[in-house]
């Protein structure tokens, strides 16, 4: 898999940018991801050191059109630390 497959976009949320406070992004990678790839693809995309990766699942939810009633598609989330001073550019605020 490829560094560009791997993590798919980032997560800015309240929570997410409270995380930044302590070197912690969150991002959406693809669902085959490991650690150890979103560790290389995070490091070579953003120029940053890399100390720890946490990879979670998250389940689909149900979903009730009217009669209907659906799932959205599951998905892989990972917050990764970065050594304590490095930033990425994408979370910054203007």
């Amino acid at each position: 898999m490829h560094i560009y497959e791997v993590l798919r976009r980032p997560i800015i949320t309240e929570k997410g940018t409270m995380m930044a406070d302590n070197d912690q992004y969150a991002f959406v990678v693809h669902v085959n991801a490991n650690k150890s790839m979103v560790k290389e693809a995070v490091e070579k995309r953003f120029g940053v050191t890399v100390v720890k990766v946490n990879v979670m699942r998250m389940p689909g939810k149900t979903r009730r059109f009217g009669r209907r009633i659906s799932t959205t598609s599951s998905w892989k989330k990972a917050i990764v630390t970065l050594v304590h001073g490095q930033t990425i550019e994408v979370f910054d605020s203007p």
